[in-house]
């Protein structure tokens, strides 16, 4: 992986040059773990015109570099009365010939950015910009495997919890079984926090699980993902507890499986990311659901569990073979529940298939 690691900070480096950048300071933890394969905590990456160099603290959990580190990469471990290692990192370089240091302002606090520019006055500060996401949208094999792997994990979660007894028990505690079922399958722990919502909750976007008790008729949607070595999938599907679906269920359950399955064939190299939205999101407008609906219908996955591409009426951009998304759309309504049904894929062209669907458990609408 070094070798991997070394290219895309390359990549990074040319960006820079062409932009009359003699050296960048990355400080996003996600961005830096992607240039050096670990982010201990507070680490930045000093991208420099003769060598790259980590910066970070000492860790109260031992040692520092314990993480899958590029090996050719220096590792600087500063003392603990040193300071922010941003700062430190403008100082090392104040003493060279750069002229300028791209530095991450959408991450930076402006007390952060006025302390770097203290130590380096003579160093013209620019915005590097969103240049490492933009780097990150599009994944190699190795990402992809480990998106994979987490997507697995999480649909061995999920499976398993829908073989258990499911009424009575509260909303709280189904997300904390299913945050267990993910490390005991060998995530490193949840994506982001697990969505467990019933009968009037269900279908919420972003539902924080509460004490309410599962009761037969209810819907029960669930939104759940596991982080595997740093890289996070999503996977949301909603079922009926204990008896058959009510007509109404049914029908609304069918409206966004529909919107989904649109959604998810709209994933082709060279779709517009707004093209896609709109594709899951027309079936829901055409039955009188506009209203209520979510902002953008799915995102990129990745180091973060929301990454770009967003897939919504006003993003501009067009989708790449090899980029992982996100195909969610969901109905709620207010004081009966509603339907979530979220996929994460990896975008290929037609003659490799098609979309490559990573998360696999059934979205039949089963009564448990």
């Amino acid at each position: 992986m070094s070798d991997v690691y070394a290219a895309r900070r390359a990549r990074l480096r040319d960006r820079c040059y062409a932009a009359g950048d003699a050296a960048a300071l990355v400080s996003r933890p996600a961005n830096v773990r992607y240039l050096v394969g670990g982010a201990p905590p507070g680490a930045v990456l000093l991208l420099g015109p003769d060598e790259d160099t980590l910066l970070c603290l000492p860790s109260p959990m031992g040692d520092v570099v314990a993480e899958r580190l590029d090996d050719q990469l220096r590792v600087t471990v500063l003392s603990s009365t040193t300071g922010d290692p941003a700062v430190a990192a403008a100082g090392v370089l104040a003493p060279s010939a750069a002229e300028s240091l791209a530095v991450e302002e959408h991450h930076l606090t402006v007390a952060r950015h006025r302390a770097i520019g203290s130590v380096a006055p003579r160093l013209r500060l620019r915005d590097l910009g969103c240049a490492v996401e933009q780097q990150r949208i599009v994944k190699d094999e190795e990402e992809i495997g480990c998106l994979r792997i987490a997507a697995e994990i999480a649909d061995q979660a999920l499976g398993e919890l829908l073989e258990s007894i499911l009424v009575g028990r509260t909303e709280r505690h189904l997300a904390l079984e299913l945050e267990r079922r993910l490390v005991d399958h060998g995530a490193g722990g949840p994506a982001f926090p697990t969505v467990v919502a019933t009968g009037p909750n269900s279908g919420r976007r972003g539902h924080q699980p509460s004490d309410r008790r599962v009761e037969e008729g209810d819907f029960l949607s669930v939104g759940l993902g596991a982080d595997y070595r740093g890289y996070r999938c999503l996977i949301g599907r909603t079922f009926v507890i204990g008896t058959s679906p009510s007509d109404w269920q049914i029908e609304l359950y069918e409206l966004v499986f529909a919107a989904q399955r649109a959604g998810r064939e709209a994933l082709v190299p060279g779709a517009g990311y707004r093209d896609v939205d709109r594709a899951t999101r027309q079936p829901l407008e055409a039955a009188g659901y506009a209203e209520g609906l979510a902002s953008r219908t799915g995102h990129g996955v990745g180091l973060e569990i929301d990454e770009d591409p967003q897939l919504a009426p006003a993003a501009m951009g067009k989708l790449d073979a090899c980029v992982p998304v996100t195909v969610g759309p969901g109905v709620h309504l207010p004081g009966r529940g509603g339907v979530r049904i979220d996929d994460t894929l990896v975008v290929r062209p037609e003659a490799d298939g098609g979309p490559e669907l990573l998360t696999i458990t059934t979205k039949e609408l089963l009564a448990l």
